[in-house]
């Protein structure tokens, strides 16, 4: 059996008396790419920095690339291409001096073929003389993911990489990310974008330093246990007043004219819609539960302030 590229155990991680990351159990197979989700300050970042041998744990234990995450932590920096959510190159060099600046760290020859290979298969060649601060969101990401690859990792490990990026470079970000993966690489890239979680083989949900849902989307929504219904008719906002704080109800938003009410109890969920819609004239049917619907429903687990939770 191939080994996982990513295999960790009860990572926990602490800053003063708070545990940020707190038993973290996760196995990411060789090629795959998983989903890391959770809201802001729920140790995304910092699990992924002791993953790629940037923070070591306080307690746990585990293997990345088969490499020991404590002993081994240079050696895994080594093999992982990590990208950060901020912009990090000199905006007053060009794309290609930035790449170059970039395979001289990593003492790599010869660096002219090198870096040429990587301006085209980023498809950045045509821009390689543009400099860095000039560039747009989504261009910015494409020479962040460039300097990334460049030393062709065997893992790449991305934090919220396309935040701030349009619809349509976000889309080609991550063709190019199937594409990486089709190769060989294995990606785990941590999002708060719905339709790139979909886009994951896998996804894991950690809630203010809990590992609290992992699996593929369609195991995940299931294993929600939720229920949603759709509500249509002139009368929505009524409904929406009238069902806030009715049993079985968790979640009500209005999306456009409709509004999808969400619940863990499908039998008083569906009562107590059901029984609105129809004295304000509107018509309520059963609809698929959504990941966004888990989503939310995942961050009212563990109530902001509770232990491990950060700003």
């Amino acid at each position: 059996m191939t080994e996982a590229a990513i295999s960790v155990s009860g990572l926990t991680k602490r800053f003063g008396d708070k545990a940020v990351v707190d038993g973290v159990t996760l196995d990411v197979a060789r090629g795959e790419i998983m989903g890391f989700l959770g809201p802001n300050g729920s140790g995304k970042t910092t699990t992924i920095r002791m993953m790629c041998g940037l923070l070591e744990p306080d307690a746990g234990e585990g293997k990345v690339l088969g490499l020991d995450i404590r002993r081994d932590r240079t050696a895994i920096k080594r093999r992982v291409g990590y990208m950060t959510q901020r912009f990090s190159f000199y905006e007053d060099m060009t794309i290609e001096e930035n790449l170059r600046f970039v395979a001289g760290l990593y003492g790599m020859k010869p660096v002219r073929r090198i870096v040429d290979d990587t301006l085209k298969d980023l498809g950045l060649y045509s821009r390689r003389g543009q400099l860095a601060g000039a560039l747009s969101g989504g261009w910015k990401q494409r020479l962040a993911l460039a300097a990334c690859v460049m030393h062709k990792p065997d893992l790449l490990m991305l934090d919220e990489p396309t935040a701030g990026v349009d619809p349509k470079a976000r889309r080609e970000f991550w063709d190019e990310i199937h594409r990486l993966a089709q190769g060989g690489m294995t990606v785990l890239v941590s999002t708060h974008y719905m339709d790139e979680a979909e886009r994951c083989h896998r996804i894991a949900y950690i809630s203010y330093g809990h590992l609290i849902a992992q699996g593929t989307v369609a195991e995940v929504v299931r294993n929600a246990g939720l229920t949603t219904m759709i509500v249509t008719g002139p009368g929505v906002a009524e409904v929406a007043t009238r069902l806030r704080g009715r049993t079985g109800v968790d979640q009500i938003a209005p999306f456009g004219a409709t509004l999808h009410v969400v619940g863990r109890d499908r039998a008083a969920l569906q009562a107590a819609v059901v029984a609105v819609a129809a004295e304000a004239g509107c018509h309520a049917e059963p609809a698929e539960t959504s990941l966004e619907d888990v989503f939310i429903q995942l961050m009212t687990a563990v109530p902001e302030g509770e232990p491990g939770a950060t700003p």
